[in-house]
C-alpha cells in the first residue's frame, strides 16, 4: 500500500525540481547571450558607477562607447567638477583626455582593477570568462539573469568575482558588480544601452536594448 509522501517533503522535491529546470534555463539563456555579444561589433550606453575603496566611496556617471574592434571610450558625465574627462582604452594602454590634452596612465597589466578599466575587463569576462554560476534573480516588478564569473582555480569569495545582470528578453546590459574577496568593491547600473549603435566617430544610441 502506498503512503502519501508528507507536505513538506512533497513540496522540497516540487522546489528542487522546478529549480533545476530554472537553472538550466540561465545556463542555456547565458550562452546565447555570449555568443550574441561575441558578434556584436559594440554598444553604448550610460553607466551609473560607485567605487568603494573602504576608506572612501566615490559616485560619478560615464557615457560609455564600447568596440569588439578599437578603443572603449568612456565619458564622464558627474560629478561636474570633472565632468567631460574621457578615457580610451585599448591594446597599448589607458589615457584620459581633457580640453585637447591626453594623459598616459600606463598599460594595463596585473589583476588590479580601477573603474577606468571596469568596461573592458567586465567584456573580457562576459565574452570569454568561467561563467560559475547562472539563474534568475528577481528586481522589483522584473526579472533579470544573472550570470556570475570567476578564476574556476578559486572558490567563490576568493579573489575577484564579476556578476553581470541581464535582460532575460532583449539581452540588454543592466548591472554589473564586482567584489574581491566577498567584499563588493565596484557596481554600476546602466539607465541606458543600445546594441549595435556604433559609428566611425562616436556611439550615441538610445534606449534598453
Amino acid at each position: 500500500m502506498r503512503k502519501a509522501l508528507p507536505c513538506v517533503l512533497m513540496m522540497a522535491l516540487l522546489l528542487t525540481a522546478c529549480g533545476g529546470g530554472r537553472q538550466a534555463a540561465a545556463e542555456e539563456l547565458a550562452h546565447r547571450v555570449r555568443e550574441e555579444y561575441a558578434s556584436l561589433p559594440g554598444w553604448t550606453g550610460v553607466m551609473e558607477v560607485t567605487a568603494d575603496y573602504g576608506d572612501s566611496v566615490y559616485d560619478f556617471t560615464l557615457d560609455v562607447v564600447w568596440r569588439r574592434e578599437g578603443d572603449t571610450v568612456l565619458t564622464v558625465t558627474a560629478p561636474e567638477l570633472i565632468a567631460g574627462v574621457t578615457a580610451r582604452v585599448g591594446q597599448e594602454g589607458a589615457f584620459l583626455e581633457y580640453d585637447g590634452a591626453s594623459l598616459g596612465t600606463g598599460p594595463l597589466t596585473g589583476d588590479g582593477l580601477s573603474p577606468l578599466e571596469l568596461v573592458p575587463r567586465m567584456m573580457g569576462e562576459l565574452l570569454t570568462g568561467y561563467m560559475a554560476a547562472c539563474d534568475y534573480e528577481r528586481e522589483g516588478e522584473s526579472v533579470l539573469l544573472r550570470v556570475v564569473c570567476r578564476d574556476p582555480d578559486r572558490m567563490e569569495g576568493e579573489g575577484a568575482q564579476w556578476a553581470l545582470y541581464f535582460d532575460p528578453d532583449s539581452h540588454g546590459l543592466r548591472r554589473v558588480e564586482v567584489s574581491d574577496g566577498g567584499v563588493m568593491v565596484l557596481t554600476a547600473r546602466l539607465t541606458s544601452f543600445a546594441k549595435d549603435a556604433i559609428s566611425d566617430d562616436d556611439g550615441d544610441g538610445e534606449g534598453m536594448g
